[in-house]
């Protein structure tokens, strides 16, 4: 059982997922590295990914944020076939700096592409007076308030909407993500999604501080709650 690791185990486990593979690392690379079995490695990398997927949620973006709408999983994974059979919806927004550079991102699961959906997830993660620019999907009509400054392009979706230079870092981010996750996981499983977007986004924004991700990684995993395998196997609510 990976509670039964020795400490040493743990922290390389810490040190090739957040330090060596750029587009992660699978369970299997994983056990290979660590010598352990499979199990192990997938119950192990799971609890460092959750630690990951609780930390995420207290960060909020503000300033100028671009913002879509995407689909993890599937036989092509990203924006395409909006609504296909086993694709995950998720939320990828990027928040830039005054120079049009990339700061922030956050990718959060949603149960769909609803105004409810998209007004709860705006309530809790973009900052009151943020600059959001969308698309035409009508959900992003959440942002249509007095506590959002929102741009709405309306592009007709295909290579409009991937050409469009407002959306140049979302659409980049999108690609990166896909390539990340489909290019380490076999099969996607929806239960998994939250935790594999954490991952990302956990450290593309500690990318420019890598001499502290790692202390203040075990920071914030030794706060975490335990998680027995039973839960890691259970379906995440969206967050």
């Amino acid at each position: 059982m990976a509670r039964n690791l020795p400490l040493t185990t743990w922290f390389l486990a810490i040190y090739y997922l957040l330090t060596q593979r750029k587009n992660g690392l699978s369970a299997l690379q994983l056990s290979r590295e660590l010598g352990v079995t499979y199990n192990t490695a997938w119950k192990l990398k799971h609890k460092l990914l959750q630690v990951m997927h609780e930390r995420n949620p207290g960060e909020t973006l503000t300033g100028r944020i671009e913002i879509d709408d995407a689909y993890l999983g599937g036989e092509r994974p990203g924006k395409r076939g909006r609504g296909a059979e086993h694709k995950f919806p998720f939320v990828a927004a990027v928040q830039t700096d005054e120079e049009g550079h990339p700061q922030r991102v956050q990718l959060r699961r949603v149960s769909g592409f609803t105004l409810t959906e998209i007004r709860r997830y705006a309530q809790q993660v973009i900052a009151p007076g943020s600059q959001v620019i969308s698309d035409g999907l009508g959900c992003f009509r959440a942002f249509d308030t007095p506590d959002y400054a929102h741009e709405r392009h309306i592009t007709g979706g295909g290579r409009a909407s991937v050409e469009n230079p407002e959306f140049n870092w979302v659409n980049t981010l999108l690609g990166n993500v896909n390539n990340a996750i489909t290019g380490t996981y076999h099969a996607i499983r929806g239960q998994h999604v939250p935790r594999y977007l954490a991952e990302f986004e956990y450290r593309f924004n500690r990318r420019y501080d890598l001499k502290a991700m790692i202390p203040r990684f075990l920071a914030v995993a030794v706060k975490t709650p335990p998680m027995p395998y039973r839960f890691l196997k259970m379906a995440e609510p969206c967050a």
